[in-house]
Order: C-alpha cells, then sequence, then structure tokens
C-alpha cells in the first residue's frame, strides 16, 4: 500500500490537521487486529449502533470511554479458577484483553450501552448545536419612501 503526501494541503488549508492524522493512520494497519469481532450500522438518521462481540465478558470487565472524538473500548478478563479439582484440556473461548478504538465524527455523542447474549451495544447519536444547523433568514422589504439627498452645487 502506498503512502499519501498530505504536505501540499498543509499549505493551504487550516484546521484540518485532525482529518489529515485520521487517514495516515487509516493508511496504516494496526497490526490486523481482528479481535473482538464487530458491526456499525446506521439505525436512523442521525444515530448509528456499534455491536461488538464480546463473549465470555461480563459488563464489570468491559470499559467504554468517549474522550475528543475517540471511542475506547477496553475488556480485560479476571482471573477465575477452574474450580477445585477440575482441568482445562481445551480453551476456545478467547480470554485474552482486547482494547478497540473508534474515530468519531464531530458532534456524534454515546448515547449508552448494553451487554446482551456475549454482544456489547454501543448507541451514538448525532447531536448538532443550534447554531450550528442550517437556519432561513427571513428577507425585509425596503421602505417605500426614497430619501432625497441634496447637494450644493456651486455656480
Amino acid at each position: 500500500m502506498r503512502h499519501v503526501d498530505f504536505s501540499p494541503l498543509y499549505r493551504s488549508t487550516v484546521g484540518f490537521d485532525r482529518l489529515f492524522t485520521m487517514l495516515d493512520s487509516l493508511a496504516q494497519p494496526d497490526g490486523a487486529q481482528t479481535y473482538p469481532p464487530y458491526n456499525i450500522e446506521r439505525t436512523g438518521e442521525d444515530s448509528y449502533r456499534i455491536s461488538m462481540a464480546v463473549a465470555g465478558f461480563s459488563d464489570d470487565e468491559i470499559s467504554i470511554e468517549a474522550h475528543r472524538n475517540v471511542l475506547t473500548v477496553k475488556g480485560e478478563r479476571k482471573d477465575e479458577g477452574t474450580g477445585e479439582g477440575s482441568e482445562l484440556l481445551y480453551r476456545g473461548i478467547a480470554s485474552r484483553a482486547f482494547e478497540r478504538r473508534f474515530q468519531l465524527a464531530d458532534h456524534l455523542d454515546v448515547v449508552g450501552a448494553t451487554l446482551k447474549n456475549g454482544l456489547l451495544f454501543v448507541d451514538l447519536k448525532r447531536n448538532i448545536p443550534e447554531e450550528l444547523k442550517p437556519r432561513k433568514i427571513a428577507i425585509t422589504a425596503s421602505s417605500a419612501k426614497a430619501k432625497q439627498i441634496e447637494a450644493k452645487t456651486a455656480n
């Protein structure tokens, strides 16, 4: 994969540093991280849902943090004994710790998270402030009376 050089764009743009950094990070694979698997879906015009398969993790072993347009989901299993007199012969259910980061768009807020049947659902909603929404500007008609400007002329 080729690396794209954004330096010419830095000369003619202001305030897009975060966008270029994000594009650079997308071009570099993060070690082919595939665990845990997840889906991102649009559930409405301004709402989204991230679904992550976190089988074997309880709600107190998962932490979710949103900070500066980055959503971080971490999972860390507590050491659990296999019980007295039992021996684990095969481990097919992953119990490794994970950390998954998602870049969020501006004004995208985390509404809530639920853990059900081994799936973690994180609901997101776009909340655009009123001052940033498009607004209708009323056009007023000018008054019918025209003002006259008097000028003195020299003779």
